[in-house]
């Protein structure tokens, strides 16, 4: 990704006012999510908004789409006073958002998302001919290779985000927002991204830009406004240093983005003896012959490029899916494949990429999604030890430093940050001995990063274990104490602490591995691309 600044200078006739929010405010029980929050963007900018999870971002965007209603302060769009009360309200007005949380329908055609609601129609009757064509030249304008008639269950996630840019692209919007867009797109795919914005910045539409890679900043915006707690607190450049946007951002220095503490037994120590191991690990067309070690007090990094196979690695390992050969053992004990419950008594947790999809019931509360995993053992003679439940609960949540009003708030109301820790939290509570982490600070802000690396330490100096996959490349290398990279579905080399660079893993990455070509092709070809 080009970390270069595309700030400009900005035309009288782009610096001119399109959107202004004055004041605004709004509570959710126990909670004040925006307390006089001002904001405005001018045609043809790029203006951030960035600031913890929970400062009240998605607040502020929801408000603009139509999700939320103000209870206080006012909303302008070309000078004029509006009321935002629905999508309808906010596509009238050329508001189009494109949200962190996908909001596609899995069993309709990219086509059919993308127009929903505003197919073309001849003769009474939808024309899929026009719909196909138009939706075929908005995939190609983001540089995506999807068939406009693709289902979009079939498709993987950075290209369910390519499929919500186009759709929001559809709407000619003049106000586009963007929340996390990059989150879960390869470089490659960010600068196609990039391309896209500053395009549409030229052509005079005004972006709100959300993201928590900071290097993004600077190469894309033009202002920077700064929430924290639910108030506006400064505007500055884009060009504004990296370590004073975190300042601004959480209210402190932060001195050590990776503040790995390293406790790792030697080898060869009582101490050392592995507490996952995995032998010869093979699904054919997924991955083939994987074996590697995770042992007490250490991490180890599971790095790569998008589709090596390193999810579907872990997802086997921790029982959620099938393979065809190989052995799984913590503590020397073998566990029995496609059984979640043995892997968790053994003493595996997993906190999965997709933490809403997989890690979480979002409509339950904090309490009851904490006790997820302890839930078996907390049952005696068919009935729950409720107050027990809560307590252990109550613990972890203020262990974790979760923000929220209470222990019966839904975790759907949480932010990603407190999200991800309820998640991390319920496999605290089950005191899991090898924890696996698939992206664990994806769309997580600065700070919370900081305090889940902690967490991490303290995990590994009490004798656990950590697996870690990361797509943030610094981050795997700030964190692991040893990196295995994967390549076409096999581990392509280990890398030690001090021999791990950006360079070295980047060139195990892409290493061209024989006999395994034609799995993948098998691969492709069985899911229909």
């Amino acid at each position: 990704m080009s970390t270069q600044s595309a700030t400009k200078p900005l035309s009288v006739k782009s610096a001119s006012e399109l959107l202004r929010m004055e004041g605004v405010r709004k509570t959710f029980p126990g909670v004040v999510a925006l307390d006089g929050v001002d904001f405005d963007l001018r045609r043809g900018e790029v203006h951030v908004l960035l600031g913890e999870n929970g400062a009240g971002k998605s607040t502020l965007i929801k408000m603009l789409s139509g999700a939320h209603r103000p209870d206080g302060g006012r909303i302008l769009v070309d000078g004029s006073p509006v009321r935002i009360h629905g999508a309808q309200d906010a596509e009238r007005l050329g508001i189009a958002t494109i949200y962190q949380e996908f909001n596609l329908v899995p069993d309709l055609s990219v086509a059919e998302n993308i127009f929903l609601g505003r197919q073309p129609r001849r003769l009474g009757l939808i024309d899929r001919k026009t719909m196909n064509a138009r939706a075929a030249e908005l995939l190609a304008r983001v540089g995506v290779d999807v068939s406009p008639t693709d289902r979009v269950r079939e498709l993987g996630i950075a290209r369910l985000q390519m499929v919500e840019i186009a759709k929001a692209l559809s709407l000619d919007a003049r106000v586009l927002i963007m929340d996390e867009p990059t989150a879960v797109l390869t470089t490659e795919e960010v600068d196609k991204l990039f391309r896209i914005v500053r395009a549409l910045r030229a052509d005079g539409v005004g972006i709100v830009f959300i993201t928590h890679h900071l290097e993004e900043i600077a190469a894309l915006g033009d202002r920077v406004t700064v929430l924290r707690d639910g108030r506006s607190v400064t505007q500055v450049p884009a060009a504004t240093e990296q370590d004073e946007l975190v300042r601004l951002m959480v209210g402190r220095s932060i001195e050590q983005q990776y503040p790995r503490e390293r406790t790792a037994p030697a080898a060869g120590t009582a101490a050392a003896v592995p507490l996952l191991k995995v032998e010869g690990l093979t699904r054919r067309g997924s991955f083939q012959d994987i074996s590697f070690e995770v042992r007490a007090g250490e991490v180890v990094g599971l790095a790569g490029l998008v589709g090596a196979g390193r999810t579907e690695v872990v997802r086997a390992v921790f029982g959620a899916d099938p393979y065809d050969s190989g052995t799984v053992r913590v503590l020397g004990k073998r566990l029995p494949g496609r059984d979640v419950n043995a892997a968790m008594d053994a003493g595996i947790g997993l906190v999965p990429e997709d933490r809403k999809g997989q890690g979480l019931v979002l409509d339950a509360s904090v309490h009851e999604n904490l006790g997820l995993v302890t839930l078996r053992r907390a049952t005696r003679a068919g009935l729950v030890d409720r107050a027990g439940q809560r307590r252990a609960a109550a613990r972890i949540s203020e262990q974790l430093a979760v923000r929220m009003a209470g222990l019966d708030q839904r975790v759907r109301t949480l932010s990603g940050g407190n999200q991800q820790k309820v998640v991390i939290g319920k496999w605290l509570l089950a005191d899991s001995k090898v924890l696996i982490l698939d992206e664990p600070t994806r769309g997580i802000d600065v700070g919370a990063k900081v305090e889940i690396y902690q967490l991490i330490n303290e995990l590994t100096a009490s004798g656990h274990a950590v697996l870690m996959i990361s797509s943030d490349l610094p981050e795997v290398l700030g964190m692991s104490d040893r990196v295995l990279v994967m390549a076409q579905g096999r581990i392509a080399g280990e890398l030690g602490a001090q021999e791990a660079t950006q360079d070295a893993v980047m060139a195990l990455a892409v290493k061209d591995i024989k006999g395994v070509t034609e799995d993948v092709k098998e691969m492709e070809g069985s899911r229909g691309h």
